[in-house]
């Protein structure tokens, strides 16, 4: 509706004045028509400004600030926002009606539409009119996160945000992640190799206190990527660390010692990798479990076997390094070292161990000849000091580089299930 301003009563009398003298001027008037000439409106003295301006001819980004705002007068309540389909854009109104603002993302490519009026301080309106159209990417860039919300995982988890293609301005897309913590923790993020698009980890400094609430927040709608592509959505996190729980596993020991929240939970004789051949040393290194199986048929043609069952596995490697039961090495289970790289226990003892473990926890190996390394999978991250972790941060220039894949080339493949959720 139009502004009603409050007028004095010397202004209405002089108002009523001058239309008086206007009659008597009309009745004394000698043209050759008999009659004036149309009086021309006024030109209204208020002024629409646009955000994005409407003939800036720059395709906006769909998160920029979108807004309207009237100068010399007031934006009246009927002012919006329509999208390409005539629905109504949320926006908000200011106190004052001088600025409405658009509260939502747009879309990629898509014409918008002003509609409605404002009101000068003269009483004259004009209409809110016009349309732009956002930015059309050459491409969109998905991005999946590894912990999903609400769950509950260990002291050794990392963030894992996985790409589907390659992010070529890795500063840029940086710059929108954030993580925090209750209580606070020092973390970092950092870029792996490629693995069929890029990796970003985020991890702790050290490991976290139990209980610690994590809250990732992804903002990567609107971000330019680098190479035409921008990001498809915003991706957020909300998880909860669970329990301490830390696998002390030193293989000249012939055991696992499992500990939780400092106090020992149960020792577990075993059997790590030989040493006789390279690809069958267990990796010494903090590993991280990432899946478990109640049942894994594993093939491994580099040490000649297929499809065999193996009870009860908890994958702490992507390189195929397991901890799980194997009946076959029960006699040298606490005395001796003859696996193929995994930890074998015996039946119940490797469910004993698979019922307390989740995803996150730190398996820390210790004795063997070979380190883990960034060839040996997905979840390397811990073999880092902090300052070469914190290197590999795109923010402070280009990151250190690490070229291995998530999953090494020759690792043992399974056709088991798809596996239980972690946990």
């Amino acid at each position: 509706m139009s502004a009603h301003l409050p007028l004095s009563r010397r202004a209405v009398l002089a108002a009523a004045g001058i239309g008086a003298v206007g009659v008597a001027a009309a009745a004394c008037s000698t043209g050759k028509s008999g009659s004036t000439d149309d009086a021309k409106p006024d030109a209204p003295t208020v002024n629409v400004v646009y955000t994005p301006a409407l003939d800036s001819g720059d395709a906006p980004n769909p998160t920029a600030a979108v807004s309207v705002k009237a100068e010399n007068g007031l934006l009246n309540p009927d002012v919006k926002l329509l999208n390409p389909s005539g629905k109504v854009v949320a926006g908000t109104m200011s106190e004052d009606r001088k600025t409405f603002t658009v509260s939502e993302p747009l879309g990629y490519g898509s014409q918008y539409t002003w509609h409605g009026s404002a009101v000068g301080y003269d009483r004259v309106s004009t209409q809110v009119t016009g349309s732009f159209t956002t930015l059309s990417p050459q491409s969109q860039m998905n991005v999946v996160v590894n912990i999903g919300d609400g769950q509950e995982v260990g002291i050794a988890a990392p963030i894992i945000l996985k790409f589907d293609d390659t992010v070529e301005d890795k500063e840029a897309v940086e710059k929108a992640l954030t993580v925090t913590t209750e209580p606070p923790i020092e973390g970092a993020w950092a870029w792996l190799g490629e693995d069929n698009g890029s990796r970003a980890h985020w991890r702790t400094k050290e490991y976290y206190a139990p209980g610690t609430k994590v809250h990732m927040s992804a903002k990567l709608y609107g971000v330019d990527h680098g190479g035409g592509a921008y990001g498809a959505a915003d991706v957020t996190s909300d998880f909860v660390i669970g329990r301490s729980q830390v696998v002390k596993a030193a293989a000249p020991s012939h055991q696992i010692v499992v500990v939780r929240d400092g106090g020992v939970l149960m020792t577990l004789p075993c059997s790590y990798g030989g040493g006789d051949l390279d690809r069958n040393v267990t990796r010494s290194g903090i590993h991280v479990v990432t899946e478990k199986y109640e049942d894994f048929f594993m093939s491994n043609p580099a040490a000649g076997y297929f499809n065999i069952r193996e009870r009860f596995a908890v994958r702490i490697s992507n390189n195929g390094e397991f901890i799980h039961a194997n009946p076959e090495t029960i006699g040298v289970q606490g005395s001796s070292n003859v696996t193929n790289g995994c930890i074998n226990l015996s039946l119940e003892n490797a469910q004993r161990y698979f019922e307390s473990a989740i995803y996150g926890d730190p398996v820390e190996v210790t004795g063997t000849r070979i380190p883990l390394s960034e060839a040996d999978g997905d979840i390397f991250d811990w073999i880092y000091d902090w300052d070469s972790w914190t290197g590999m941060s795109a923010i402070k220039g280009d990151p250190s580089q690490v070229t291995a894949p998530a999953t090494p080339s020759g690792a043992p493949t399974s056709n088991a299930p798809a596996p239980a959720p972690p946990g």
